[in-house]
């Protein structure tokens, strides 16, 4: 999967990428690779990086070791911990636009809110928040599951009288020391700033509604000697990224059981550094390992030791202009609540008004759950690709945008070479592979279990995790099988 210096220029296809997060410098850089100059990488924010751009909260680090949450065509061998931190990530995002030449094909600060579909002419009319009107032949929408804030239905939220942020849009500005703060939510990120912001605030109220599975955290720190020696041995370093890319392979299927066992003996053998028995047992998840996201931490069970950390899982009744009142009827006073409840992952590009052939919408089409071809192409939408698309999720996302990045470049190459002017996968293909999709998505037993996990649709569809190994992924996204698509040449 491994990219070149771009090839000479010459391809006139207009191509417009939507989003600068890691999916969408992916899709440039092998653009380029490609002989394709003539695009531009939308970007709603102020810089490159998506997530890591935006998502700023103490302790934000990655979940994938660093050296796997590289690109295969840019390794790093100068991390500093095996688990990365956001500053680090983002500098690494910012280094890659710089190096592979993609800063003149950014437009930062830039929101497309519609792209609709014309027909007679075979191109992408976008328009963007301010009015502005862009025609592309081809469009790559790459702001993936992490792009739209998931808010929890709380009736009195939004009168809170204090300071109101999200985890995800956290405000570097406001200062918590000495603050009585009210966190909603025990997942991804509590888990990751909680620990970080405890010592500081007077009194920290945490609200669960399912315990999540925390598991050790295996961090090393990487001297400078050790990074050093990585820079000027390649092979020891990709030997290092094999490694870690074959534990991770055997791990994300969750098909081994004696595995299984051995993670879920780790994570309760993690919830012994909480002191009280009954916190514990409050803390101790009652799914099956793997049903919900697995987290790791080495730092925030302990820090529900401290006298100035409280526990709620009676759940929220609502929230008053001064605090938090529980189904109890306990008010708790806050002068700041800070929603750690992740984000809209379910839909996708749906988030755009997408509009396909015969004006369908793109939500009407995925009115009981976000499908698509390897997560990258629907039916009835032409000239229209998905980075981090449905059913992509699993193992290191920067190896599956790769694949993604080199399926996409080979169909707008096949565009070019052959004079088509559209491409897209047949209903018929998409349907088979859907169904079989989700026959191997149920064969996942731990996923089967109730709990209540962002995966699954109310339909009871699963839209966001991949089954097989990365491996498996890779495979199918480099088959060269072109019976697949529908396309049409152009006129003339």
């Amino acid at each position: 999967m491994n990219t070149g210096q771009a090839k000479p220029a010459g391809k006139a296809m207009r191509i417009a990428v939507i989003g600068a997060g890691p999916g969408g410098l992916c899709a440039g850089i092998k653009l380029r690779a490609a002989g394709f100059e003539n695009f531009t990488i939308f970007e709603k924010a102020g810089g490159v990086g998506g997530t890591w751009y935006n998502t700023r909260y103490p302790g934000l680090t990655c979940d994938v070791k660093s050296y796997i949450y590289s690109f295969s065509f840019e390794p790093n061998p100068h991390w500093t911990n095996h688990y990365a931190g956001q500053p680090e990530i983002l500098a690494y995002m910012d280094r890659v636009a710089t190096k592979y030449g993609l800063r003149p094909h950014l437009q930062l600060n830039t929101e497309i809110v519609r792209a609709v579909w014309n027909d007679d002419h075979a191109q992408w009319h976008l328009t963007t928040g301010d009015g502005r009107e862009h025609i592309a032949d081809a469009v790559i929408a790459a702001q993936g599951m992490f792009n739209e804030l998931n808010w929890p239905e709380i009736p009195g939220l939004h009168d809170f009288g204090g300071t109101l942020f999200h985890a995800g849009r956290w405000q570097e500005d406001h200062d918590l020391s000495g603050a009585r703060v009210a966190v909603i939510g025990s997942a991804a990120s509590a888990v990751q700033f909680v620990p970080k912001i405890a010592p500081k605030v007077e009194k920290l109220t945490v609200y669960q509604r399912s315990a999540p599975w925390v598991a050790p955290k295996e961090d090393i720190p990487v001297d400078a000697a050790e990074q050093e020696r990585l820079a000027h041995d390649p092979a020891a370093l990709e030997q290092l990224r094999q490694q870690i890319y074959d534990q991770l392979e055997h791990v994300i299927t969750f098909a081994d059981r004696d595995l299984l066992a051995e993670m879920t003996k780790a994570g309760l053998q993690n919830l012994e550094a909480i002191n009280d028995p009954a916190l514990r047992a409050k803390m101790t998840p009652h799914v099956p390992f793997g049903c919900l996201r697995p987290l790791i931490s080495n730092e925030y069970y302990p820090a529900f030791n401290r006298a100035n950390v409280e526990l709620v899982t009676d759940g929220i009744a609502h929230i008053e202009k001064d605090g938090v009142v529980s189904r109890d009827g306990t008010l708790r006073r806050a002068d700041t609540i800070i929603c750690a409840t992740g984000y809209q992952v379910r839909k996708y590009l749906s988030a755009i008004a997408v509009e396909g052939r015969g004006g369908r919408t793109l939500n009407d089409a995925w009115a009981k759950g976000a499908e698509a071809y390897l997560g990258i192409m629907v039916s009835g939408f032409p000239n229209l690709f998905m980075m981090y698309g449905p059913n992509t999720n699993n193992g290191s996302i920067l190896f599956m945008l790769e694949c993604q990045a080199d399926f996409i470049a080979g169909r707008l190459t096949r565009m070019d070479r052959d004079k088509l002017a559209r491409i897209e996968i047949r209903r018929d293909v998409m349907d088979r592979y859907n169904v079989a999709l989700q026959a191997d998505l149920d064969q996942v037993e731990v996923w089967q279990a109730s709990c209540s996990n962002y995966y699954r649709t109310p339909s009871g569809r699963i839209v966001t995790q991949w089954p097989h190994t990365m491996g498996e992924y890779h495979a199918r996204c480099a088959e060269q099988d072109e019976s697949r698509f529908a396309v049409e040449k152009r006129a003339g």
